[in-house]
């Protein structure tokens, strides 16, 4: 289950970001039917996707997944999640000029969007891609102290709770999100009455564990669960860019400005995580996605592949037990190379 809700979900959850860019809608398909197939029941997508973002692939993503809903009519056997982007003038400005808001207009042009891409009457978990405040997110720890104004809370929760009413969501999440944001939105709730945030979906890996400072606590005893995002660090994890290799159509040789776990600090860490991976028989992808699995804090794990081979060792990561002895060693590294990447 994700928090306090009645959503039963698989521990693994299908990402889609790749597809309309990476991957084509009948590799997306593909992808869809054989995740079922295994038991995931769980798919997550957003209005931005795919990515990178830009104008010419909008709600492509969404648009791939709809038109698997028409043909395959499985929409009972599965559970969705979107997200409507945040502002971001220069960079998403195809999205309401990049001047999009938590507020009711934007909240419903965003959702009725999504809905007519997806091909669905309603969507059963939806989040705020990004928070309206300037803090620490996508990589920036550092808080500026920023004191812009962003829409008030209340008036988010009322604007979502409309929806609710209106059987176009069932429950509503967080993303990006930092132990302030989560919390203030849990107390406002609590307050007024209004819906209760039930997730936070935010990027935790071996790489980047801040998730376990305030948050993961927030989690536990708030009942928010969190929807772990790049799980394997943009690709990193499974070691194919070790020794400075570059593998073709990969993320990272497509999209080389996507540095944000690939330091030096965090590329001797990959190296140690792979070396354990292998002395234990297992693939490095499958050891990271497996630690991550075994967190108490976690509601899915969100995996994402652009081929079918990947896409079977990802959600094969579900059966593999790490021993005690490897979850000590992985401790021992994460102290060794502690937070190399944001």
């Amino acid at each position: 289950m994700i928090g306090s809700s009645d959503l039963n979900v698989s521990t693994i959850c299908l990402g889609s970001m790749t597809w309309g860019e990476q991957n084509s809608e009948a590799e997306g398909h593909q992808q869809l039917d054989y995740a079922l197939d295994q038991g995931v029941n769980f798919i997550d997508t957003a209005e931005l996707y795919a990515v990178p973002p830009k104008a010419s692939t909008y709600g492509r993503t969404e648009e791939i997944i709809g038109s698997w809903l028409k043909q395959q009519h499985k929409r009972d056997k599965m559970i969705l999640a979107s997200k409507i982007a945040g502002p971001g003038e220069g960079w998403v400005d195809h999205i309401r000029d990049g001047k999009s808001r938590f507020d009711r207009a934007n909240i419903k042009a965003a959702l009725e969007g999504s809905l007519r891409r997806l091909q669905t009457d309603y969507i059963d978990l939806y989040q705020l891609h990004w928070p309206e405040r300037q803090t620490n997110f996508f990589g920036s720890l550092g808080y500026n102290g920023d004191g812009g104004n962003f829409t008030p809370i209340a008036e988010t929760l009322e604007a979502l709770q409309g929806q609710i009413e209106a059987g176009k969501i069932r429950y509503i999440g967080l993303s990006n999100e930092t132990a302030w944001g989560t919390m203030k939105f849990l107390q406002v709730a609590e307050r007024l009455g209004l819906p209760r945030v039930i997730s936070v979906q935010n990027p935790y890996n071996l790489l980047n564990r801040s998730y376990e400072v305030g948050l993961a606590e927030v989690s536990q005893r708030e009942q928010v669960g969190l929807l772990a995002y790049s799980p394997l660090g943009f690709g990193v994890l499974s070691g194919k860019y070790l020794e400075g290799k570059q593998p073709g159509a990969s993320r990272l040789t497509l999209f080389p400005d996507y540095t944000r776990y690939s330091s030096q600090p965090a590329t001797q860490a990959v190296e140690k995580y792979a070396a354990l991976a292998r002395a234990n028989g297992l693939t490095p992808a499958q050891l990271a996605l497996a630690y991550i699995n075994t967190r108490p804090f976690l509601a899915a794990n969100i995996i994402g592949a652009t081929s079918m081979e990947q896409l079977k060792e990802n959600i094969s990561s579900i059966d593999v037990k790490l021993e005690d002895v490897v979850l000590e060693r992985i401790e021992e590294i994460h102290s060794q190379h502690p937070y190399p990447s944001p």
